[in-house]
C-alpha cells in the first residue's frame, strides 16, 4: 500500500511529500477513481445547493484543489512550450520557468471555461467523473511506460521504470465500462475522444521536444477530462 501513499502524494496534495517511486504508477488509476469519486460527491452536493453553474464552477474550484494545479500548471506550461515556433531546447527551456506566458494564460483560460461549461449543462453524475478521471491516470501511465522522456531529471525522473503497464490498460478499459453506467453511447464516447485528445497531444510533443515531461504528463490528463466533458456534454 505503500505505492498508494505514493501516488496520493504525488497526484494530490494529500499523503504527505514523500518522494515517488516507480511503484506509484501502479495506482494512478486508484487515485484518478478516487479523485472522480470525490468531485462527483461535491458536483452532486453542489447542484443541490447552488444554480448548474455554480455547482460546476465549485466542482472546478475542487478539482484545482484537490490536484493542487500540478496538472492546470501542466497544460499552461505546455501552451507556452510547443505552440509557438521556437527550437526544442527553448521549448523545453519555457516549460521550466515559473512564469505564465500569453499561450499559457489563453489555453489556461479556455480549459477552465470549457471545464465550466460542460458540467453546467449536465445533471450531476459520479460516474461520468470517475471514467473520465479515471481514464486521465491511467493514460498517464501509458505514457511513462511507452514514451521516451525528453530530458533527464524533472517530476517524470521518479518514474523511470517501466511497470505499471498492465495496471494502466486495465484503468483504460475500466474507464470505458464505468462510462456506460453514466449513458451507454455517450460515455464510452467521451472517455475515447478524451484519450484520443491527450494522444494527440503527446505526439505533438514527442516531435517538438523528443519525448515527454512533467508537464506533459499533466496537460495530458487535463486535455482528457476536458474533451471528455466537452463531448459528453453534446446532445445525446
Amino acid at each position: 500500500m505503500s505505492g498508494l501513499v505514493e501516488a496520493i502524494g504525488f497526484l494530490t496534495p494529500l499523503g504527505g511529500a514523500r518522494p515517488p517511486t516507480e511503484r506509484a504508477q501502479r495506482w494512478f488509476p486508484v487515485v484518478g477513481a478516487m479523485l472522480g469519486a470525490a468531485l462527483g460527491g461535491v458536483w452532486w452536493g453542489a447542484g443541490r445547493l447552488w444554480p448548474a453553474v455554480i455547482a460546476a464552477l465549485i466542482v472546478v474550484v475542487a478539482d484545482a484543489a484537490l490536484t493542487g494545479m500540478l496538472h492546470l500548471d501542466g497544460i499552461i506550461d505546455c501552451a507556452d512550450g510547443l505552440i509557438p515556433h521556437l527550437t526544442r531546447a527553448r521549448r523545453l527551456e519555457v516549460m521550466a520557468q515559473p512564469d505564465v506566458g500569453a499561450f499559457g494564460a489563453v489555453v489556461g483560460g479556455l480549459v477552465l471555461l470549457a471545464r465550466v461549461l460542460a458540467l453546467a449543462v449536465l445533471a450531476p453524475n459520479v460516474w461520468l467523473l470517475v471514467a473520465l478521471w479515471t481514464a486521465s491516470r491511467s493514460a498517464m501511465v501509458v505514457v511513462m511506460t511507452r514514451v521516451r522522456r525528453a530530458r533527464p531529471g524533472g517530476l517524470s525522473q521518479a518514474f523511470a521504470g517501466g511497470i505499471g503497464s498492465v495496471e494502466a490498460v486495465v484503468g483504460v478499459i475500466g474507464s470505458v465500462a464505468i462510462a456506460v453506467a453514466w449513458r451507454a453511447v455517450g460515455g464510452p464516447v467521451a472517455v475515447v475522444a478524451g484519450l484520443a485528445a491527450g494522444a494527440l497531444l503527446v505526439a505533438v510533443a514527442v516531435n517538438r521536444l523528443g519525448g515527454f515531461t512533467g508537464d506533459v504528463l499533466g496537460a495530458t490528463g487535463v486535455l482528457i477530462e476536458t474533451v471528455g466533458l466537452v463531448v459528453a456534454a453534446a446532445k445525446w
